[in-house]
């Protein structure tokens, strides 16, 4: 199904060609070069120009963020003060937000089937990522208009966490770049394919788990009377960070037993992931080459069709010249 998505476009371009020269096809070459500049960075300068202030747009999305979350501008938004710095970074962010709302718009234009367009899970991240900057405006603006002195903090206290809360979505920005990186789509990729592998790891975890914690329990319970082993639950923790080969060390066995059910569970924990990895290894593998191939497919398709534009522009420059070359002829024999 991706491969027919991907040869759609150019069998629509090459239907463009072959049509006359009409106001719908002077819109569908429109739509074609919109196309290219929006979703294929490699089909020319614009494509590539685009792409870049793609790029540079959600790398300072995520700096002003970040730069967003320092002491001192959270204390002032608590405070519901905004000095020259809170200033500049609400101005980056706007503008930012009305980058990514223009491309949003750009893409939807130039989308053949617009229903597919709006359920494709990159879009889907574009309006969850850009949907709380205008939510957050709407909700400003009302609790603005009911700051009363009688509706107390609790309505306050309820906006306020429901702005943390759509600003911290502000994150997924960071995913757009999936539109841009061959790697980031192998790895979407990767992982639609590999849902039977990873529910296998974790059927695997979890049956470890529920064998080492509970004896881990009773071990050091019985014979170290150790403090950090409190419940059956607890040492589910225990057994993730274990076999995870994480390791925090938040929580150690102090007895003889309970340190061999501690090595168990680390060697058991790499043999169990060992197996499914290599799996998801090389469907990984497997799918960059595809994505990989399929990208040279395309851009050599591209160039085939601009080779032949170009022929048939310059076929048709000869005619004309032949044409008027005759005419003038036939004047002069004439004259």
């Amino acid at each position: 199904m991706e491969r027919e998505e991907e040869d759609e476009p150019l069998d629509r371009e090459d239907q463009d060609t072959e049509g006359p020269s009409t106001g719908e096809g002077r819109l569908g070459r429109c739509m074609r070069r919109l196309r290219d500049m929006v979703e294929r960075p490699h089909s020319g300068l614009p494509g590539k120009v685009f792409a870049c202030l793609s790029v540079m747009f959600v790398t300072v999305t995520a700096v002003n963020l970040s730069v967003s979350t320092l002491p001192s501008l959270r204390e002032e938004e608590e405070q519901g003060q905004c000095s020259q710095m809170c200033h500049n970074v609400f101005i980056v962010e706007s503008v930012c937000v009305g980058w990514f709302s223009l491309e949003f718009l750009l893409r939807f234009i130039q989308a053949p089937s617009k229903f597919t367009f709006l359920r494709s899970p990159l879009t889907l991240i574009d309006l969850v990522a850009i949907l709380p900057y205008y939510v957050t405006l709407l909700v400003d603006g009302a609790a603005s208009s009911r700051r009363k002195p009688s509706t107390g903090n609790s309505y306050l206290d309820k906006v306020g966490l429901v702005l943390r809360v759509l600003r911290a979505l502000r994150i997924l920005y960071v995913m757009r770049l999936a539109r841009h990186s061959l790697g980031l789509q192998t790895l979407g990729l990767t992982a639609r394919r590999c849902t039977r592998e990873f529910g296998l790891l974790l059927l695997f975890l979890c049956v470890a788990i529920a064998l080492f914690a509970p004896l881990l329990y009773v071990i050091e319970n019985e014979m170290a009377d150790s403090p950090e082993f409190t419940s059956i639950p607890a040492c589910y923790w225990w057994a993730v960070i274990t076999m995870t080969t994480v390791g925090y060390g938040d929580m150690v066995p102090r007895s003889t037993p309970g340190q061999v059910v501690a090595l168990s569970s680390i060697l058991s924990g790499i043999l169990l992931m060992a197996f499914p990895v290599t799996s998801i290894f090389h469907t990984f593998s497997r799918s960059y080459l595809e994505l990989k191939q399929e990208q040279e497919r395309v851009l050599i398709r591209r160039a085939q069709y601009l080779m032949k534009t170009k022929s048939q522009l310059s076929g048709m420059s000869q005619d004309s010249d032949i044409l008027f070359g005759s005419a003038s002829s036939d004047t002069r024999d004439n004259n």
